[in-house]
């Protein structure tokens, strides 16, 4: 059935778009950025804010070298992604198993979506208390609680996924006498994956935003999360800075050796999803 959905009309398509030189790729995905910095640097030298708050970025750059070299970044960065990737790895598996039995199951949507509904929308930072009290201080406590907040939209838009896949598909692999486990392997879970890349683009983001927080409020001794909080404590917005710029790079390599990658072998090579 998986080839029956790749041939259904799309060709796959290629990256980058046809014509267009790795220059000009380049060029495109440089530009918002020169433009951020270049206001950025007026904003710094126009003296706005006191310099202290508001760095060049050349300063900004000086301390993310200096702490590089130092070895402090990198051993923040590890820490944090340590517990980046146990905690969405938790949190990828129990979203995925309970999206999927709620959009299969009646049942298991009965019982599950009126919980995952009231939990989801309450902030993540509200559930660090309750959690630091039952695990403890430390990266047990940090892991568990990525893992619980950063589940939810993963859980929803797999259950999305699975409850928009199309009837005309699960309808012929029937008609060709596919069993349930045929079924959920070459129809429900092809069908579902764009959703499901969605969720774990949604919940990737959750896990960040929640881990930054809880590194200070769980008393581990590194971590970007950490770094940022306790340069706020003396001011070193530039360390500050330093540390956020990390965080988007992070989060910009794991988009693109990733999420996009399992896309082209995935849902763009069976024709389901433009590259």
């Amino acid at each position: 059935m998986t080839d029956a959905v790749s041939t259904a009309g799309l060709q796959p398509t290629t990256a980058p778009a046809r014509g267009e030189s790795r220059l000009r790729v380049a060029a495109r995905i440089a530009f918002p950025f020169l433009v951020v910095g270049a206001m950025w640097e007026i904003t710094a030298h126009a003296g706005v804010f006191p310099p202290r708050l508001f760095p060049t970025l050349e300063e900004i750059a000086a301390a993310f070298w200096r702490l590089t070299v130092a070895g402090i970044l990198p051993r923040h960065v590890a820490e944090t992604l340590l517990r980046l990737f146990a905690g969405f790895v938790l949190a990828g598996v129990i979203g995925v198993v309970v999206g999927i039995a709620m959009g299969r199951s009646r049942r298991a949507e009965d019982y599950l979506l009126p919980l995952v509904s009231i939990a989801a929308p309450i902030p993540g930072i509200a559930y660090a208390p309750l959690f630091m009290l039952w695990f403890g201080l430390g990266n047990l406590s940090a892991i568990l609680l990525v893992g619980f907040v950063s589940a939810f939209p993963i859980i929803f838009n797999t259950w999305t996924g699975v409850k928009a896949v199309k009837e005309i598909w699960v309808r012929s692999a029937q008609a060709m006498g596919a069993d349930q486990r045929r079924l959920f392997r070459h129809v429900i879970l092809p069908g579902s994956l764009p959703y499901i890349f969605t969720g774990l683009r949604l919940g990737l983001a959750q896990a960040w935003r929640i881990l930054v927080v809880v590194e200070l409020l769980a008393a581990v001794p590194w971590g970007l999360g950490w770094l940022i909080f306790g340069a706020r404590e003396f001011l070193n917005t530039d360390v500050m800075l330093a540390g956020v710029a990390v965080i988007g790079m992070i989060g910009l390599l794991l988009e693109k050796l990733m999420f996009e990658r399992l896309e082209q072998y995935t849902v763009v090579r069976w024709g389901m999803m433009q590259s």
